[in-house]
């Protein structure tokens, strides 16, 4: 569907989302109120898109009613969480509508007895937990930023995060959603059942849908009993080799399931370290794996670390430094959580990857990205969830290129990054997604025949092409 099929907000328009949601809930003609709505985290100022008005509903009715309207009158609508993804999912490159779920904020239920927890797609991530910790449970869907991000785009992108080694990714956890179809009708799927084949997995579908065929209203997500004891592991090495091939044995050789084995080469760890005014001994270590073991008993996580430690020492680790208190843990989370934001500093023009390797592959993937530094005259350090084989990488050029030396070499790099990954049998992304910034490469990983049934099923849900155009599909 072309953009020339679209119209515009006018003053109308404006004036019938009024009566739905209220004048101080809709944003229209004001450059600099819409202007934080035209992007996400991506630093590339190249992927940034003006919308024509947002719209902050307060309720599934509401939401309802925009959409009717919205499809009858051919207008996009970009659905929006918190703003943090990386793949320019909620940029509204079609313009038209952006409508933000900021308001539907509210945790619904706790429910104990059958360990689940209701919330509102609005809730921040890290709330989740504060809501649930005195009840002795917690929610095990752990993305990066989730001190900032919404649950509600967790589940439509179905993020990972360092914990997916062993608690797996958002999906996992989702039991049902209520959900608004682009044409404006109310679904339930799912519920709080634990087992249940009830028809087509539409709540499967809807999961990782990215915004384009549904905006949840409700979330239904399951709660695990809490870890009682935790510790984390950092391992230096002082050849990278040794740190990226002994992440498939960790788990094999030492019979232990780390709660997520981290990875970052000695310049994300250096970046991230100045960032923060930080001083870990990365000086001799080409890498670092950041390793967390958890379980019920302090004295079970004390054996589980010594496990994994000595199998880190037999495969070439210089040292195993163990942090078993909240402080010390910080410490080392903090570092590998400000890599990218590191980096961010460093020159106006970036480009972050999130490919995806089967977890024997991790090796070739690391090793494969000093030569097309090297040919490119970048910088490409790799950091991210070495336990599940999905890097991230953050390509930086020097600080004295223009945006014209930008702009021709990042598609070259990106190209060279693809072929590495297909090479291994990887894909584009592990929990980024690919939103409007990877889809133009998405056929070099699906086949014609895969895409085109994405594509039937977007058309029988949004017929007009209105939820999220311009996203996934080249």
């Amino acid at each position: 569907m072309s953009e020339a099929t679209y119209n515009a907000v006018t003053p109308e328009i404006v004036s019938r989302l009024e009566q739905i949601v209220g004048a101080g809930n809709v944003v229209f003609d004001d450059a600099e109120a819409l202007e934080p709505f035209s992007h996400d985290e991506i630093p590339d100022r190249h992927y940034r898109s003006m919308p024509e008005a947002v719209v902050r509903p307060g309720s599934a009715d509401e939401i309802c009613a925009i959409m009717k309207l919205a499809n009858t009158e051919r207008i996009p609508v970009t659905p929006r969480g918190a703003g943090s993804g990386l793949s320019g999912g909620a940029v509204p490159v079609h313009r038209g509508i952006v409508l933000s779920i900021e308001r539907l904020n509210r945790v619904l239920e706790v429910d104990a007895t059958n360990m689940v927890i209701v919330v509102e797609p609005g809730v921040v991530t890290s709330e989740i937990n504060e809501h649930v910790e005195s009840m002795g449970l917690f929610y095990a869907g752990y993305p990066m930023s989730l001190e900032t991000c919404f649950i509600g785009g967790n589940v439509a992108e179905n993020a990972g995060g360092a914990k997916a080694v062993k608690y797996g990714v958002t999906g996992r956890y989702v039991m049902g959603l209520e959900v608004v179809t682009p044409t404006g009708e109310l679904i339930e799927l799912g519920g709080k059942l634990a087992k249940d084949v009830t028809g087509y997995d539409l709540l499967g579908l809807m999961v990782g849908s990215e915004g384009t065929l549904g905006i949840f209203t409700k979330i239904i997500l399951k709660l695990l009993p809490a870890p009682k004891a935790t510790a984390d592991l950092l391992c230096m090495f002082e050849h990278l080799d040794d740190a990226i091939r002994v992440v498939p044995g960790i788990i094999a050789e030492s019979g232990v399931i780390p709660a997520a084995i981290e990875f970052m080469d000695r310049t994300a760890c250096q970046e991230a370290c100045r960032y923060l005014n930080e001083t870990l001994p990365y000086e001799k270590a080409e890498a670092m794996l950041l390793i967390t073991l958890d379980g019920a008993h302090a004295d079970q996580v004390e054996r589980d670390y010594d496990a994994v430690g000595q199998v880190c020492l037999d495969h070439g680790a210089m040292e195993v430094y163990v942090a078993d208190n909240r402080t010390t843990s910080e410490r080392l989370w903090r570092v590998r959580r400000n890599v990218a934001e590191a980096f961010s500093i460093k020159s106006p023009y970036q480009l972050g990857e999130d490919l995806v390797v089967p977890i024997a592959g991790i090796v070739d993937l690391v090793r494969g990205l000093a030569p097309i530094a090297e040919r490119h005259g970048v910088e490409v350090p790799a950091f991210g969830h070495a336990g599940d084989g999905n890097v991230h990488i953050r390509i930086t050029p020097p600080a004295d290129w223009t945006e014209e030396q930008w702009r021709d070499e990042a598609p070259k790099i990106q190209n060279d990054l693809y072929d590495l990954a297909v090479g291994l049998g990887g894909h584009i992304s592990g929990e980024h997604g690919i939103g409007h910034k990877r889809k133009g490469y998405l056929p070099r990983f699906l086949t014609p025949a895969t895409i085109e049934t994405m594509k039937t099923i977007k058309r029988a849900f949004d017929p007009n092409a209105i939820l999220n155009p311009g996203k996934i599909f080249p």
